[in-house]
Parts: C-alpha cells; sequence; structure tokens
C-alpha cells in the first residue's frame, strides 16, 4: 500500500457543551496541525499516488472554511461538539468528496482510504481514518 500525507495548519476558537467538558464549556482557542493521509495500492501512469499540490490545494480550501473562526457561529458545525475527533471526522468527508470528484487528479481515483490527523499540541492528537466510499 503507497501512502502520501500533506500538511497544513488552522486556529479556531469553539466551546463544549457537556459537563464533562468541565472549563472548555467555555470559548477556548485551539491551533491544530492537520495531516491526510492518502492510501491506494497502486500508482497512477506517471507514478503519483495523487497530485500532491492538488492535494495541498483541496486541504487548504477546507481549512479555509473554519481557519481563524469561532466554530460556534458556523451554520456546518451548528449543534455540534467540535471536538478534535469530530474535525477529523469533518476533514474526512471533505477530502473523500474531491476524491470523487477528481479534483486530486486521475490517481485519486484509486485512492482506497483516507487518514485524517488534527494536532493539538506535541502531546495530544486525534486521527480518523476509513475507506473513501
Amino acid at each position: 500500500m503507497f501512502s502520501l500525507t500533506v500538511a497544513d495548519h488552522v486556529m479556531i476558537a469553539h466551546s463544549f457543551r457537556g459537563e464533562e467538558f468541565g472549563p472548555a464549556q467555555r470559548v477556548h482557542g485551539a491551533t491544530f496541525v492537520v495531516e491526510a493521509e492518502f492510501r491506494a495500492p497502486a500508482l497512477d501512469a506517471a507514478n503519483l499516488l495523487v497530485d500532491i499540490a492538488a492535494a495541498r490545494v483541496e486541504l487548504r480550501k477546507i481549512l479555509d472554511g473554519f481557519d481563524y473562526n469561532n466554530l460556534d457561529t458556523l451554520p456546518v458545525f451548528a449543534g455540534k461538539n467540535t471536538t478534535t475527533e469530530f474535525l477529523c471526522l469533518h476533514v474526512h468527508g471533505e477530502l473523500c468528496a474531491a476524491l470523487k470528484d477528481g479534483r486530486l487528479g486521475d490517481g485519486g481515483k484509486k485512492v482506497e482510504a483516507v487518514k485524517v490527523l488534527l494536532r493539538e499540541s506535541p502531546l495530544a492528537w486525534a486521527a480518523y481514518e476509513a475507506a473513501v466510499g
């Protein structure tokens, strides 16, 4: 299995609902390093897994949808606790849509799985990995 990873970062504000979140129920900020890993069993005719430049552009477009925003105010996240794990799922879904639409090049059609990892700090991170589909 081949893999290719691109990365970027976002800065957000948000709050959580639920006693289990303690002080994080108040509005607070976070900076995440976001890694997107694409996996495929074969390369395309040009020996690419995906177009790396297109993958970086698509990841940035997705992140631009919430970078430097209070997630509590965005309709796409209305009523959701935007935990690190949940944001991984969100980015994963958007990347899979980009793959299906052909926005990551012809090789993207062979991608079988995507893993999205968000690093909150050097000591804590979360990831979501699933098949494209």
